[in-house]
């Protein structure tokens, strides 16, 4: 199964911008649905974005739109998530998750919900956002 590595988090003042890195190892991410999430201290984990990269269909949470972007490196494996005009409210510990093509289809807007769905995870990176 693949195996993904986070990178990227860090702190910023509010309106600065951040990009997340997700290395993906022992498979290539163009088989996978490829989710980023975040949890709060105190809350549940939460989608943020959803990216299906055979279809090209990516699903955004709300709270992000026209804020956050995904995009991919072939040549790398790597996935990434640029966030820009941060709020302190996207403070959290945001991960990387997979979730194999061939498991049956979900759409990105659904998977944003469904956490449960994904089956492989990264080791989360920090994002602090001051005000």
């Amino acid at each position: 199964q693949v195996q993904l590595a986070e990178s990227g988090g860090g702190s910023v003042q509010a309106g600065g911008s951040l990009r997340l890195s997700c290395v993906v190892s022992r498979g290539t991410y163009k088989d996978h649905y490829m989710g980023w999430f975040r949890q709060a201290p105190g809350k549940e984990r939460e989608g943020v974005a959803v990216s299906d990269f055979k279809s090209g269909a990516r699903a955004y949470a709300d709270a992000v739109k026209g804020r956050f972007t995904v995009s991919q490196d072939s040549a790398k494996n790597t996935i990434y998530l640029q966030m820009d005009s941060l709020k302190p409210e996207d403070t959290a510990m945001y991960y990387c998750a997979a979730r194999l093509w061939t498991l049956g289809y979900i759409s990105p807007s659904d998977l944003l919900s469904t956490r449960a769905a994904f089956s492989r995870w990264g080791q989360g990176t920090q994002v602090t956002v001051s005000s």
